[in-house]
């Protein structure tokens, strides 16, 4: 990553127009707030509908955000892993506000994900300046101020994902400040290099979600069997946190373990994660999941079963297009 710029020790970017999430809106939201900046119109009602087409399901993926962004808007995307709070004051410093998908302690719901805007920070109070769609005060100009700290640890358990638009004409600034994670295989082995090295310097919690970043980037290497491995670490320190500890929703949000077992043949171990995701959700809008059980069936031979799950995904996320593909393999109309 460049760090060859000098940038000031505080920054606010303006124009960007908060708003509070609907319930379960919270992708939604917080990408019609960073488009705001662009000067994009629209709001959440406009983005909700196609990030998720069932009201109810629980979750917005990054690709989907970029997905709309690039289908959508006349302004370029990308979404890179591995980051930290130097490369965010970066972008913001030169003019670029950023999505950071992170973890929430969220009162008696426990933990959850969710998404923040930043775009602003402030070396003398060691904070950033976030528009976040559940919480803080937004009148006056004011900002949710994180501290850096905070920031970092609840980055990590999502990967330190960040989501950055912005105009074409100014992509070159862009790949300036990314420097080598512009290529997607350097920023996976950089954010699993990133992730081994917090395995070791961690505990609880957070080594759990250091193995499961470990995981997640050597799946999108396609290292599926060091993948499965690192999972299986990251479970092990799962199993020993206290009940109210356990980040129970993992799966909504990150379904890397699905692959890595999938792929490694792993097929009892991918039905059963499912399952136990799907039975634990209060109400099971999780396309992705139901989509893995599936696939799982359809290895062990139960194909009505398959069949039965890819259509259900299709009931909680209509033209999931996964799903949609393997019923068209398997001639079944949906």
């Amino acid at each position: 990553m460049s760090t060859s710029t000098p940038i000031p020790s505080s920054i606010l970017l303006t124009g960007i127009r908060h708003d509070y999430q609907k319930w379960n809106n919270c992708g939604p939201t917080n990408l019609a707030m960073a488009l705001s900046f662009w000067g994009w119109e629209g709001n959440q009602y406009d983005t909700a509908p196609l990030l998720k087409p069932h009201a109810r399901d629980r979750n917005v993926m990054p690709y989907e955000m970029a997905s709309f962004v690039e289908e959508e808007t006349n302004l370029s995307v990308i979404v890179r892993v591995g980051g930290n709070n130097d490369l965010l004051k970066q972008f913001i410093a030169a003019g670029f506000p950023v999505i950071i998908e992170k973890g929430l302690d969220w009162y008696d719901t426990g933990w959850v994900g969710h998404y923040q805007v930043l775009a602003g920070y402030d070396d003398s109070l060691g904070v950033f300046h976030a528009f976040d769609s559940l919480t803080g005060e937004f009148t006056d100009g004011k900002t949710l101020l994180e501290p850096y700290e905070k920031i970092e640890s609840y980055w990590r358990h999502f990967n330190h994902t960040y989501i950055l638009i912005y105009p074409q004409d100014r992509k070159t600034e862009v790949l300036s400040i990314l420097g080598l994670q512009e290529d997607e295989t350097e920023n996976y082995l950089y954010a699993a290099e990133k992730a081994s090295l917090e395995i070791f310097n961690l505990s609880g919690r957070d080594q759990f979600f250091a193995w499961y970043n470990r995981g997640t980037n050597l799946m999108y290497l396609r290292d599926y069997g060091g993948a499965a491995l690192a999972y299986d670490e990251a479970f092990k320190v799962y199993a020993a946190l206290e009940p109210k500890e356990r980040p129970w929703r993992m799966l909504w949000y990150q379904t890397g373990p699905y692959f890595a077992y999938y792929f490694t043949g792993r097929y009892y171990d991918v039905l059963n994660l499912a399952t136990q995701t799907i039975v634990n959700a209060e109400e099971p809008a999780l396309e992705e999941s139901w989509y893995w059980r599936a696939l799982a069936k359809e290895a062990l031979g139960d194909i009505e079963g398959a069949i039965e799950d890819y259509k259900t995904s299709l009931e909680w996320h209509p033209g999931f297009e996964p799903s949609e593909t393997q019923l068209d393999r398997l001639g079944v109309s949906y």
